[in-house]
């Protein structure tokens, strides 16, 4: 369990002081076995999730209103739609206050979706304060992300990680062995879809660039305008993603699936093919190796 720091305890200070400005309501504060978890909601109805002292937003959500994804980095991670416009099954990595999967539910109804979170309590609050439904399409899991994905289990089309926070990577979820054990669950034309904070705040930002270009075959990467989100999205086969093929696809899901934002303009203006990009300050992120148990005699018995 993580420890209250003086940081965090004045965050959580400066949080009850907004919401008593009358800016939002507190609707829920705990402490999970993982992070402190803070629920608010403004005038309007919309509901923030947010996670121990960085203060960055996880998830805003209008409860009952799936397609309105209102961070800007959920609506660019749709790019992944772009890349397979008619996913079957899809995993997503990480379910906040469930923006995510509940709108791909909304404009994928075909598609089976299961969602991993380690945090029960998030899994808990997602349901009570956000309108997270499950359904025989949509599945929540609360297991480790890696764990999760090394099982035995059908390959997906899509896969999303957005369980990465500004300053906090989770580890064991940024390694080139994890990214291979993710590939090897992709489907022969998948994707994978990546929410990673540039640096700053993310010093490992460069770092995790190049462990994504080693995991992938192809690797784009894509802007989100006036934030310090990226979004990766990397591929198992060699053929080339052109701006033009994608944008076009981005503009009939616009049509086809009532997609309510410019996701065809957002491809257009903040796409990269950074598959063979040198980060020179960057190196790959690998596994820690495990240290050998020592042997010891066997104690003697009196």
């Amino acid at each position: 369990m993580r420890r209250f720091s003086s940081r965090l305890a004045l965050l959580v200070l400066a949080f009850l002081s907004c919401a008593s400005s009358g800016q939002r309501t507190v609707l829920h504060q705990k402490q999970s076995p993982y992070t402190l978890i803070a629920v608010t909601e403004d005038a309007e109805g919309r509901r923030y999730l947010q996670f121990d002292e960085s203060g960055a937003l996880q998830s805003v959500v209008r409860p009952g209103q799936p397609l309105k994804l209102e961070l800007p980095y959920t609506r660019v991670a749709m790019v992944g739609l772009a890349f397979v416009p008619k996913p079957q099954r899809i995993l997503v990595v990480g379910l906040g206050g469930g923006a995510m999967p509940m709108f791909l539910r909304a404009v994928v109804p075909q598609a089976r979706i299961d969602v991993v979170d380690i945090d029960p309590d998030v899994v808990d609050v997602a349901r009570e304060y956000f309108g997270f439904r499950e359904d025989e399409r949509l599945k929540a899991h609360v297991a480790d992300g890696r764990a999760f994905i090394e099982a035995k289990r059908p390959a997906y089309d899509l896969i999303f990680l957005d369980a990465y926070g500004p300053e906090s990577i989770p580890e064991h979820l940024g390694t080139v062995e994890f990214l291979a054990s993710v590939r090897a669950r992709l489907t022969a034309r998948g994707a994978v879809v990546g929410n990673v904070w540039e640096d700053p705040p993310n010093p490992l930002f460069s770092s995790m660039l190049r462990t994504w270009q080693a995991g992938f075959r192809q690797l784009y990467t894509f802007e989100v305008e006036a934030n310090a989100n990226r979004i990766f999205v990397g591929v198992p086969f060699p053929d080339k993603q052109s701006r033009e093929v994608l944008a076009s696809r981005a503009q009939s899901l616009e049509k086809q699936r009532g997609v309510p934002f410019d996701l065809s303009e957002m491809v257009m203006r903040g796409f990269a093919d950074v598959t063979g990009r040198e980060e020179p300050s960057g190196q790959v992120l690998k596994d820690k190796p495990v240290a050998p148990v020592e042997s010891r005699p066997p104690t003697p018995v009196p």
